[in-house]
């Protein structure tokens, strides 16, 4: 039987099932096929925050979407066209979020009496009629598998597992993906046990055949590869472009990096990834609790090396006595916070950016700290040298404020040159600095007030630093009234004096009277939603802040530029407010603290809305 192929300019699917059917897995393999095949990409994985909620519960649910396209594609998509649900639980926690007229790939084995009372169905939904507005595929994925691994010697138990493999190959028959990069991760991966690497190659390629010979799929589909910018490319996710831009950051510099850290969802995988590159000289320590991370780091720092701790919100509120302490000592730290929900514990794998003003202000005294914030996954590569640059250059912390969306997200990276990498090398200070023959620690240069960084050790350096507040120059410890506001003072003006590049606006038609201002992660969701309104014919502009801290020197004149600024935010308005008393400018706010990102739709009315009301 010939079977018909459909062209399609895109697609989102979402793969969803218990939190132990192994659906990042299936969802992260089947985003390398996609990357591998040249599409445009962009990835949301949503997982729960216990390690294994009950079996078959609304709780336990484990989901990956994927949006690909044939074209530039900026977020993980609104709203899946294809659900693949590997239980009941699976498809009713994700049924909402399903447009009518999308497909759903039940697995129809897992459709029991038992699983259907766990979520509250009194009929199994893929029998009654309750599902027909959507195109339902019920196939027996558990028992197909099962049936498919009789010839190897593995127990039912293990054999059951690979259904999420079977899945994986009905969906890369579905949509044409190539499949050798899958079979060889598979052999890999279960490298040490084989019997378990040829029955999930095999569950793999019954999937495949499957969709080939069934009659239930009569159509496959074809995304066309993206017309990229020539180079070459990488799927990569937030936090591993972090980490790479970590390592660049520290060649680039010429110093060690050490990073101090102590495990916290979902920032843990940087911790993972460095440990990996041990022959860039990075150095890696596991801490016992958040404190002994940071300060580890700091004491790095104090010895010579790009000192990096990485954490979550409430890492990032233990941390904030040390941090304080490098910001009085004035040595360069760069603090990594992945913002997930909060308050407290929170939705530890939900993403939020409710940690700002923390960054900014949530520490004791007049403590003044630069904070940067990437766009998109593969900015955080970039965001990540950035941070390195000012720490050095400046000699203070700064707090990378990352989330859990951009952190488990991906999207193809273009490799950048090696030549094109800033250059911040890093000149130690190795000789006296003042008339008189000594060494004075808070000397500083005329034009980023930056103290001199003399590595312990060096002959005739020798100086003290510490938490009680010091005499400018000498860092001798001193209570003097006007000496302490000097200190103040000449701490936040180097801060305020930092370089940051001017906020760029988009605004094709230089007509618009709407600006919509944008932080961090909201930048995808943002960029689709003004697309979406141009299309329709509004007039739009667009800014987005990746320095928060000091803002760009021109951003003022930017938003005084427009008769209305929207500002949306996943967070209760705390840049807003901000903006709001630095720059008397009437911000509308639009927020929502769901753990989940924007969507573009949503955000599009929302702006569509304001220009009319113009």
């Amino acid at each position: 039987m010939t079977k018909q192929v459909q062209q399609l300019d895109r697609v989102i699917i979402r793969f969803a099932g218990d939190s132990g059917d192994g659906m990042q897995l299936t969802g992260d393999r089947f985003t390398a096929e996609t990357a591998e095949f040249g599409n445009d990409l962009s990835t949301l994985p949503n997982f729960p925050a216990e390690i294994r909620a009950p079996a078959g519960t609304l709780p336990g649910v484990s989901s990956f979407q994927l949006h690909f396209a044939d074209h530039d594609i900026l977020t993980p998509g609104d709203a899946p066209n294809v659900l693949v649900a590997m239980n009941p639980a699976a498809l009713k926690a994700n049924l909402s979020d399903l447009p009518r007229g999308a497909d759903i790939i039940a697995n129809s084995d897992e459709f029991t009496k038992r699983n259907l009372a766990k979520v509250g169905y009194a009929e199994s939904p893929l029998e009654d009629e309750s599902l027909s507005e959507w195109r339902v595929h019920s196939v027996p994925l558990t028992s197909l598998t099962v049936k498919a691994l009789e010839e190897f010697q593995i127990s039912k138990k293990d054999a059951e597992r690979a259904k999420n493999m079977f899945a994986l190959g009905l969906l890369s028959w579905l949509y044409h993906r190539p499949v050798e990069a899958t079979i060889k991760f598979i052999e890999s991966k279960f490298a040490k046990k084989p019997d378990i690497a040829r029955s999930n190659v095999a569950a793999f390629n019954a999937g495949w055949n499957y969709g080939e010979t069934t009659e239930a799929f009569s159509v496959s589909y074809e995304i066309k590869p993206a017309k990229l910018a020539p180079g070459i490319y990488r799927n990569i996710s937030g936090n591993q472009a972090l980490a790479y831009g970590l390592i660049a950051a520290s060649v680039q510099s010429g110093l060690p990096l050490f990073l101090g850290s102590y495990p916290i969802t979902p920032a843990s995988d940087i911790l993972h990834e460095l440990s990996k590159h041990k022959r860039f000289g990075i150095r890696t320590f596991q801490a016992e609790d958040e404190i002994a991370g940071v300060g580890a780091a700091l004491g790095a720092a104090f010895g010579g090396a790009l000192g990096v701790t990485t954490t979550s919100g409430p890492g990032v509120a233990l941390k904030a006595e040390t941090v304080g302490l490098a910001v009085t000592t004035e040595l360069p730290l760069i603090v990594v916070d992945v913002q997930r929900a909060g308050p407290s514990t929170g939705m530890p794998t939900k993403t939020e950016q409710t940690d700002l003003l923390m960054a900014l202000y949530g520490r004791n005294g007049e403590s003044p700290i630069p904070v940067v914030a990437p766009s998109t996954p593969s900015d955080c590569f970039d965001i990540a040298v950035e941070a390195a640059r000012i720490a050095l250059k400046y000699r203070t912390p700064v707090i990378l404020l990352s989330d859990g969306y951009l952190a488990n997200g991906s999207e193809p990276w273009k490799l950048p040159e090696v030549d094109d990498l800033p250059d911040i090398s890093v000149d130690f200070t190795t000789e006296v600095n003042s008339d008189d023959g000594t060494f004075l620690p808070f000397k500083r240069d005329t034009e980023t007030l930056a103290r001199p960084w003399a590595i312990p050790g060096t002959p005739g350096l020798e100086h003290r630093i510490g938490g009680i507040e010091k005499a400018d120059g000498t860092g001798n410890i001193s209570y003097d009234p006007n000496n302490h506001d000097l200190m103040v003072r000449l701490r936040q003006a180097k801060i305020d004096g930092i370089d940051v590049p001017d906020l760029e606006v988009d605004d094709p038609s230089g007509s618009a009277r709407v600006l919509v201002l944008g932080w961090g992660s909201t930048y995808g969701p943002i960029a689709a939603a003004i697309r979406r309104v141009r299309r329709a014919g509004g007039q739009v502009a667009q800014a987005h802040l990746r320095h928060l801290s000091p803002f760009p020197k021109n951003i003022g004149e930017v938003l005084k530029s427009y008769d209305k600024v929207l500002l949306p935010e996943i967070n209760l308005g705390q840049l807003a407010l901000l903006l709001r008393a630095k720059f008397l400018v009437d911000i509308i706010s639009y927020n929502r603290v769901r753990g989940l990102p924007f969507k573009a739709e949503e955000l599009a009315g929302v702006i569509q809305d304001v220009i009319d009301s113009e």
